[in-house]
């Protein structure tokens, strides 16, 4: 992959929270210009590879349940966009069959827990708040999937969900907050950009298959000029967009976008396919322009999202080189 050129030689990398199990880790890293550059922010959940060797024992596929679970390398793509762009980058380390950091904490399914030694004794009796995501094997921690079946060997300790609560989920989303908030003060207004990828979608009414899906919460989470603005550049870029289906966007939208208050939320499915191999393991021929179709709408992006904050136009913006 080519070396892309960077307009953040400034960036500055911090990291945050822990891997339970994994000493020395950190859940997360973020990678931000100090000052800012953009008024635009990238996160990436699900990329996570950082797998402690205890939980991979208590995974009854390990090889095929991870690979599944992971929105692939989508972490060096918002790495490769962040350094052409300026954009601060949170991404996290830890990976998603730990923790989902794209639902709730409360979004448990209970019936994963429980101290009991064989699978025909009581349950532990949790709240009944759950999700249908969660009580069909997508909650805070993954229980199974599509054509795999049951992810794990045994039931978890409720120990180990709290840990995993208040070591990566929270100050997860604390950092997240805490950036989105710095940029709302220097601009004016703040987008974040929530980055995932999907498995290839299939063509619908004689339409080409989508190969990025954007979620804005059917509104709730953007002002509809990015989503315009967004749909605009994928057409100049003759890339398929589909809008909130199959994926509207989670709990990090539902949590951080607060359009009313300068905050909008995006979130971004990539067809893994356009930027890994045939097989979906490893980048591919088509990562640098990815990269580059991504780079050129995060900076069509910041523009709009200046716009919205001024809307006259007339606001001395803080420059890079400040």
């Amino acid at each position: 992959m080519a070396d892309l050129p960077t307009d953040s030689d400034s960036q500055q990398g911090s990291t945050g929270g822990r891997i339970p199990g994994a000493p020395g880790i950190a859940a997360f890293r973020l990678l931000a210009p100090e000052p800012s550059i953009l008024p635009v922010m990238i996160a990436v959940p699900h990329a996570g590879r950082a797998y402690p060797k205890p939980l991979l024992r208590e995974l009854r596929h390990p090889g095929s349940a991870v690979l599944k679970l992971e929105d692939r390398y989508v972490d060096k793509v918002g790495q490769a966009v962040a350094r052409a762009t300026g954009a601060a980058l949170l991404f996290a380390q830890a990976p998603r069959a730990m923790i989902d950091l794209n639902r709730a904490p409360e979004d448990v399914d209970w019936e994963m827990f429980g101290k009991a030694a064989r699978p025909d004794e009581p349950l532990h009796a949790g709240p009944s708040t759950s999700s249908r995501r969660a009580r069909t094997g997508l909650g805070l921690i993954p229980r199974r999937l599509p054509g795999i079946g049951e992810l794990w060997r045994r039931r978890h300790d409720e120990q180990d969900l709290s840990a995993r609560i208040a070591q990566i989920h929270q100050p997860y989303h604390a950092q997240l907050a805490a950036m989105l908030a710095q940029l709302r003060e220097r601009w004016g207004a703040a987008l974040l950009i929530d980055l995932h990828s999907m498995p290839p979608l299939a063509p619908r009414a004689g339409q080409p298959a989508a190969q990025f899906v954007i979620g804005d919460r059917f509104g709730a989470a953007s002002h509809g000029s990015l989503v315009a603005a967004a749909f605009s550049h994928f057409a100049e870029r003759q890339r398929p967009a589909a809008h909130n289906r199959p994926y509207a966007g989670g709990y990090v939208l539902e949590r951080h976008a607060h359009p009313r208050l300068g905050v909008h939320a995006l979130q971004i499915e990539i067809d893994r396919s356009c930027y890994l191999d045939s097989q979906l393991l490893e980048p591919g021929p088509g990562f640098d322009e990815v990269v580059d179709v991504l780079s050129s709408l995060v900076r069509k992006l910041a523009g709009a999202v200046a716009d919205l904050a001024d809307p006259s136009g007339e606001r001395n913006w803080p420059l890079a080189a400040e």
